[in-house]
């Protein structure tokens, strides 16, 4: 891991960031994991969000109003949307990881000394630590630093078996249903726009240090003929538009590897054959400690399909769905997308899951949320419906609110006056 440092509101000439040049100038065989410290005063850290607060709030964004030094005249479509989803801190923290060409960012604002610090990474999250505790304040730091470089990366897929043929394809249900379910998905606005670093800042050849888009979420279904998870391909690779996919766009996962560093993969014939989604390992592993039911006379694991969002939910109905929290450790220390960590808090999330070990649990939804990352959602197996329609025509009748929003840190669901269990954050 390296510590830099960047100046807030400059923009850093990437020749000069650790991000792209730490190989060359350390003479380092892997792309090491880089933090930038960019120090700010309250008072510009608080006239910045109030100026994108404004911009934000146009009926019609302008886009001199995200007029940023060292961005791309395209940027201020990024930066509207990243804001309208997660607000000005969320437009704010795509400006300084631009400026700072750096991904992963520790903004302390204070003069001389800090009162407060924020963490930026790839996927938008941006908790607060607040300073009053100067113990707590450095403490809390360091162990999400060191959380975050003590993850693996678990996208080491291997390729098994025979290719699918053809002719066997083409009779599958599960990849026609994927695309309905792409379709419906996106009508109601679940996908989040690719984020493209293209889009933001002119750099060369970003694949060596980190990918040029990263992707909006993914999502999977079980095909009872393959005994095998549909999945959809992952969006670093190469854009991939998740509300209107094909079959190209598509992956089968038959298993884990036995070290876990990554998913079994079985390719078809004619197809490109990318890589499934980052998440594939935990889309995949989650089912291991949970039952499986039968199927038309097949034995299928108890969760048909998965959704895998940078989302939140606001809020449920207790009678149709059911929230099951991470173990506590990873509301204080997140960690994010492709590791080992967060596969191993959602497995361990859904296996604690009653609707799921219990089969006959009149409950057909179940749920996390991971803090400042975003949703993972089972659905159940229910004649006469199709993979993800449970998840939305929840969505549909209220009985599933999706938030754009995604909490930073612990939360909380509280039952309403109307039934409802809604969302409230701690601290």
């Amino acid at each position: 891991m390296l510590i830099t440092a960047a100046p807030f509101g400059e923009p850093l000439n990437w020749r000069k960031a650790v991000l792209f040049t730490a190989r060359r100038r350390f003479g380092m065989q892997h792309t090491p994991l880089v933090w930038t410290v960019v120090p700010v005063t309250p008072q510009r850290w608080q006239a910045e969000l109030r100026r994108l607060e404004r911009a934000l709030s146009r009926p019609q964004p302008q886009p001199e109003d995200f007029d940023y030094p060292g961005l791309l005249p395209v940027a201020w479509r990024t930066l509207v949307e990243q804001g309208l989803r997660g607000g000005p801190i969320l437009a704010l923290e795509r400006v300084v990881q631009a400026q700072a060409k750096s991904i992963r960012a520790l903004v302390v604002v204070g003069e001389e000394r800090p009162r407060e610090a924020y963490l930026f990474d790839l996927v938008g999250a941006h908790p607060r630590i607040p300073a009053d505790d100067p113990a707590f304040f450095y403490g809390d730091i360091a162990l999400r630093i060191v959380t975050v470089a003590s993850t693996g990366e678990i996208t080491a897929h291997r390729v098994v078996g025979d290719p699918i043929p053809v002719a066997v394809w083409r009779t599958l249900e599960s990849p026609r249903a994927m695309q309905r379910a792409a379709e419906e998905l996106g009508k109601r606005n679940f996908f989040t726009p690719m984020v493209r670093i293209n889009d933001l800042v002119a750099v060369p050849a970003v694949e060596a240090s980190i990918s040029s888009q990263y992707s909006e979420g993914c999502f999977a279904t079980w095909e009872p003929r393959l005994d095998a998870l549909i999945a959809t391909v992952t969006g670093s690779a190469r854009p991939v538009a998740k509300d209107a996919i094909t079959d190209e766009d598509l992956a089968v996962i038959v298993g884990v590897r036995p070290d876990g560093r990554g998913a079994l993969v079985r390719h078809a014939e004619n197809h490109r054959n990318d890589p499934p989604s980052s998440e594939a390992v935990e889309l995949f592993d989650m089912d291991t400690p949970l039952p499986r039911v039968t199927w038309h006379g097949a034995s299928v694991p108890v969760a048909r399909s998965k959704l895998h969002g940078h989302r939140g939910v606001r809020a449920f109905d207790p009678a149709l769905v059911e929230f099951v929290p991470l173990d506590p450790a990873y509301y204080h220390l997140p960690v994010s997308c492709s590791t080992d960590a967060q596969a191993r808090g959602i497995k361990g999330a859904f296996a604690r899951s009653e609707a799921l070990r219990n089969p006959d649990d009149p409950r057909l939804l179940v749920f996390t949320v991971l803090p400042g990352h975003g949703l993972v959602m089972a659905e159940k197996w229910v004649p006469g419906k199709a993979p993800f329609q449970l998840m939305w025509e929840a969505m549909d009748d209220g009985r599933v609110v999706i938030d754009s929003r995604v909490p930073q840190g612990p939360f909380t669901y509280v039952l309403d006056a109307n039934g409802r269990m809604v969302m409230r954050q701690k601290g």
